[in-house]
Formats: C-alpha cells, sequence, structure tokens
C-alpha cells in the first residue's frame, strides 16, 4: 500500500527554485508531525524540515531562511518551497509521517542543483 508519494524533483540551476509536494493517506497525516529529510551521496540522512499537526515547524540549520515547509490538511499534502538552492542541496529528498513510536516513509524524489 502507497501511503506517501513525492513529487516535483527534478534539476534546477544553482540560485533556483523547485517545490516538492508529498501526498499522504488521511490515516498517517491529520495527527502526524510530517517532515523532509534528505541523503546527498555519500552523505547521511539528515532531517530538512518538519511541521506538526498544529502548524508548528522547525528546519535545518543548512536551510534556514532559504527552505519552507508546510501543511495543507484539508487535502493530506506536505510542501517543501526550496528557494535559493545551492549544488550542496542536491540530494534524494524523503517524506516522512512520524505519530508516537511509528514512521512512515516515502519512496524519495531527486533533487539536483547544478553550478
Amino acid at each position: 500500500q502507497v501511503q506517501l508519494v513525492e513529487s516535483g524533483g527534478g534539476l534546477v540551476q544553482a540560485g533556483g527554485s523547485l517545490r516538492l509536494s508529498c501526498a499522504a493517506s488521511r490515516s498517517i497525516f491529520s495527527l502526524n508531525v510530517m517532515g523532509w529529510y534528505r541523503q546527498a551521496p555519500g552523505k547521511q540522512r539528515e532531517l530538512v524540515a518538519s511541521i506538526t499537526s498544529g502548524g508548528s515547524t522547525s528546519y535545518g540549520d543548512s536551510v534556514k531562511g532559504r527552505f519552507t515547509i508546510s501543511r495543507d490538511n484539508a487535502e493530506s499534502t506536505v510542501y517543501l518551497q526550496m528557494s535559493s538552492l545551492k549544488p550542496e542541496d542536491t540530494a534524494v529528498y524523503y517524506c516522512a509521517s512520524r505519530r508516537g513510536g511509528s514512521s512512515w516513509w516515502g519512496q524519495g524524489t531527486q533533487v539536483t542543483v547544478s553550478s
């Protein structure tokens, strides 16, 4: 069963913008913390941004001021607006959902930023 589906990845030049979307099953969205993680080649997976069911947000230090996470509760969708992109933002981006001791992950979408 597919419960998290990412879209919006692609190739963009440095300084450009891209918006990622994650469509989630209602049952794992409404009361859950949603987040975006990324994993670059040869690097460990890192938290990019998260948002609670009430709309409180947190960001990784490397993306503060450049990325914005948001959620549409009616559509059970979370977004990541990425601006001022840098080559070091190149990674596979994963959507995640968490409630208590349970977590769910999407399959990831590739973002490549060229210099």
